[in-house]
């Protein structure tokens, strides 16, 4: 089991004591936490899940509202999402028979912590852009001496 965020934690910069542990016990990131988040919340899950909040739609409005993913991992995509109870396929009586996806009671309920994720990021956007430019500085800067 991993814990995140058990004591205070200390930087570079100093100890950082605004990372104080839930009063409720620890946040713990078991098996089955990890794999139902890596699930839910990878890249095609949100983006499939941005479009169905707003509808239901078939596979088809999906492709095109979704230009960048592939038949085959949104095929994926949908059925884990459907295994998790977050979508759910309905078959539509009729001709041709056609297949729709739509948000469940249980997927609206992610809507709120994604919100305030989405929120966070971009709040920290600047300081997360400058921290990259400078790992991304320090690692060339290593890769060239590296070299010498």
């Amino acid at each position: 089991m991993d814990t995140w965020c058990r004591e205070p934690t200390s930087t570079k910069l100093g100890f950082v004591p605004d990372t104080t542990p839930d009063p409720h016990g620890l946040f713990a990131i078991d098996h089955p936490h990890r794999e139902l988040l890596d699930q839910v919340l990878d890249k095609w899950s949100l983006e499939v899940l941005n479009e169905l909040c707003e509808q239901p739609a078939r596979f088809s409005a999906l492709r095109r509202a979704i230009p960048s993913v592939t038949q085959k991992s949104l095929t994926a995509t949908l059925r884990r999402l459907e295994r998790n109870g977050i979508v759910e396929r309905v078959t539509l009586s009729t001709r041709p028979i056609a297949v729709e996806y739509r948000i469940t009671p249980l997927g609206k309920t992610l809507r709120p912590p994604v919100d305030v994720v989405l929120a966070w990021a971009a709040q920290h956007m600047p300081a997360i852009t400058a921290a990259r430019l400078r790992f991304d500085t320090a690692a060339d800067d290593s890769t060239l001496a590296g070299r010498r």
